[in-house]
């Protein structure tokens, strides 16, 4: 299917350049996205891949991965189906979606890229998606949001009066786009066009993934983890109730508390909201300011964690993390020929103005349904591009005021869908998968759901 969209894009972006007179928008937009993929995508993700490999290889090799996975076996066992329950893509998977629950982008993209790496291992078609990655792909674009950070931002510096209005029903919609996505791909996974086909199958044939040892969560292992003393349980346990200490000093912290944390806090929370968060002791505003401080302390809990944690079971912390590290610039420059490819074909398309010739044919469908045509140039791109999708939202901000019905609609959309494309291209490129079968179709189906939730909740709950 990526064949077949990448080709439309390049081909629509040369007629409609060429019918307009912008071909030579055509040319900039191809090689200003080519520059784009490889300086400030690629490049800037080996730095922030290492670190997460590495910390991911502590948590591997200490067994806590693995002890995640079973803990949440119920869940992910009816999601995946085809993964054994022990095996490690399961906690790869699952931390991957609690960052993008809590927004930590940074961490949600290393370790959706180990968690495919980890899927790659049970893949007997080599370049070829399996129903498993599929169905991680749809649910990485359409993840629940439960803060929309940048978005949030963004109607706080236009003084919206309510910056945090839209968290509710990005949340709701999120349920819906999720659902949608979960449901498209395990349908879709079953038409004859996007199955497995013969041409796919290996020249010769591969073994079967090793799946024998996967009754004992610790087997992956090079060796079996120490187990944790009387003092180690102590020192965990002080770890996490200092952590407890700190989240409840910010949730209900005075409002003279340390500059540089009141500095920290309003990277969520903005301070020029009419009352601050921590003076308003509603319900509703306590609990939003204990999920921005989670999402808030989520990293550095997890950098103490996993080292502290490996350690107290005889990981050679150090040395291993370094050994995780090293896969961090192999993989960015694996995906970059796969980003280069796609971003070109994007950039081609807004080039020539295909995006804006796509709005006028469809307004005139959509405005008598209450789909305001203001948005459509954000929800026709946001599949596409995040930084434009980012862009849009800000000028429609600026344009129809912070606090309108249609800047709400644009807010909530902004963190209820996600720039699938892009998501598709990175994560299979880590890969080298090629054909991408059902993910794409399964992806704009969860970011259509997206769309149409957030439209008819914020009409429910602003109009």
């Amino acid at each position: 299917m990526l064949n077949y969209l990448w080709l439309s894009l390049v081909l629509l972006a040369a007629i409609i350049g060429a019918a307009t007179g912008r071909i030579s928008e055509v040319t900039a937009g191809a090689f200003q996205m080519a520059d784009t993929a490889v300086m400030k995508i690629a490049l800037p993700l080996v730095g922030i891949m290492a670190l997460w490999l590495g910390l991911m290889r502590l948590a591997e090799r200490s067994g806590l991965v693995q002890q995640l996975a079973r803990a949440l076996r119920p869940i992910m066992r009816r999601l995946f189906p085809e993964v054994p329950v022990e095996h490690p893509a399961m906690g790869s998977m699952v931390m991957n979606m609690a960052a993008n629950m809590l927004g930590l982008s940074n961490a949600a993209t290393p370790l959706g890229l180990r968690a495919m790496r980890d899927l790659e291992s049970l893949n007997k078609n080599p370049g070829t998606a399996t129903n498993a990655m599929c169905t991680f792909l749809a649910i990485n674009t359409s993840s629940i949001q439960l803060i929309p950070t940048t978005a949030i931002a963004i109607l706080a510096a236009q003084h919206s009066k309510d910056p945090t209005a839209i968290v509710g029903t990005a949340f709701l919609a999120t349920i819906c786009s999720t659902v949608a996505g979960v449901a498209a791909v395990k349908w879709l996974q079953n038409w004859r066009i996007f199955r497995i086909r013969a041409e796919d199958a290996p020249a010769s044939p591969v073994a079967p993934a090793n799946t024998s040892a996967s009754t004992d969560a610790e087997s992956d292992l090079p060796f079996k983890p120490a187990p944790l003393t009387t003092w180690g349980r102590a020192a965990l346990g002080l770890m996490f109730a200092g952590f407890a200490a700190v989240l409840a000093w910010m949730v209900v912290a005075p409002v003279g508390y340390h500059t540089a944390t009141a500095a920290l806090h309003a990277q969520i929370f903005p301070t020029h909201v009419p009352l601050p968060p921590w003076e308003d002791t509603s319900a509703h505003n306590i609990a939003l300011r204990t999920v921005g401080t989670l999402s808030l302390l989520a990293v550095p809990f997890l950098l103490v964690l996993f080292p502290l944690y490996a350690s107290l079971r005889g990981v050679k912390v150090y040395e291993e993390f370094v050994e995780g590290a090293k896969e961090g610039f192999q993989v960015a420059i694996r995906i970059v020929p796969f980003l280069v490819a796609i971003l070109v074909a994007i950039g081609m398309f807004r080039g020539a103005g295909g995006i804006e010739a796509m709005k006028s044919a469809l307004a005139p469908l959509l405005t008598p349904l209450g789909f305001p045509p203001d948005l459509l140039p954000m929800v026709l791109v946001r599949p596409l591009s995040g930084s434009a999708t980012t862009a849009l939202f800000a000028e429609i901000v600026q344009r129809l005021g912070p606090d309108s019905l249609t800047t709400r609609m644009a807010g909530t959309i902004f963190g209820s869908t996600e720039t699938t494309f892009y998501v598709i291209a990175v994560y299979f490129g880590s890969v080298a998968v090629r054909r991408a079968r059902h993910a794409v179709a399964a992806g704009l189906v969860a970011d259509f759901a997206g769309v149409v939730a957030s439209v008819i909740i914020c009409q429910l709950m602003f109009a």
